[in-house]
């Protein structure tokens, strides 16, 4: 759980995963993003592709930010050695964090074998990577949501994250039933897909027990923190 007595700007950007996703993103894009991810010193900056590793590894070198892309993105439901393989190449080129998107498919079919199988080789294809494991609640029942979460506690991946962002965001209901599944475990919680267009909606998140937020706005949170405090929605810090 966040202190936000204590947060300031710095260790508000820790606890955000700042993203440029767009398919039609370019190199230059790529860049700016990282001066942005720079200037912020959020936890992680994400694109939507391995491909761009290795720029953003010579862009962020000697930062402390997680290199991160999406696994399977956004369907997940590539066959497991098939993500197993992505997850790798991933790392070799040069990520150090990846969210692989869960076989929905196979969770809502009551397949959990599947799901614990391609957890397992996601955990160790990844490394020392840090693993983020998507689960799409919106397609999800809230029994599917527990079930799925438990899974991804069961398999030692670092975080449970609710969304990839390309469809409907989570429910702070829908939240809450993952901080549920995951108490008594290490596993972290990631929230994204929520479109911040007023970023105090990413403080409801971080105050229900978010671990971490994925967004693009990560800038905007992090630029209102002051104006949140000075009109009470915030404790002093």
């Amino acid at each position: 759980m966040i202190d936000f007595r204590g947060l300031d700007k710095a260790a508000l950007a820790k606890v955000i995963d700042y993203s440029i996703l767009p398919k039609e993103t370019t190199e230059s894009d790529i860049r700016k993003g990282c001066a942005v991810a720079r200037r912020y010193g959020f936890a992680a900056f994400y694109s939507s592709s391995a491909h761009w590793a290795p720029v953003i590894r010579e862009e962020l070198a000697g930062m402390d930010i997680e290199i991160g892309t999406g696994i399977a993105f956004p369907f997940g439901s590539a066959p497991a050695n098939v993500k197993a393989f992505e997850v790798e190449d991933a790392v070799r080129r040069g990520c150090t964090a990846v969210d692989m998107v869960m076989n929905i498919g196979a969770l809502k079919s009551g397949d959990y074998r599947t799901v614990a199988d391609e957890l397992r080789l996601f955990k160790a294809a990844a490394g020392e990577a840090v693993t983020k494991c998507i689960l799409e609640t919106c397609f999800l029942t809230p029994e599917e949501i527990t079930a799925a979460t438990r899974q991804v506690a069961e398999a030692g991946i670092d975080f449970v994250k609710t969304s990839s962002g390309q469809f409907e965001g989570p429910s702070l209901e829908q939240f809450l039933l993952m901080r549920e599944a995951v108490q008594g475990t290490t596993v972290r919680l990631k929230v994204a897909g929520v479109k911040f267009p007023r970023p105090q909606n990413a403080f409801v998140f971080l105050l229900a027990g978010a671990d971490r937020i994925g967004t693009r706005a990560g800038p905007e949170i992090v630029d209102s923190l002051e104006t949140l405090r000075g009109v009470g929605l915030l404790p002093e810090a």
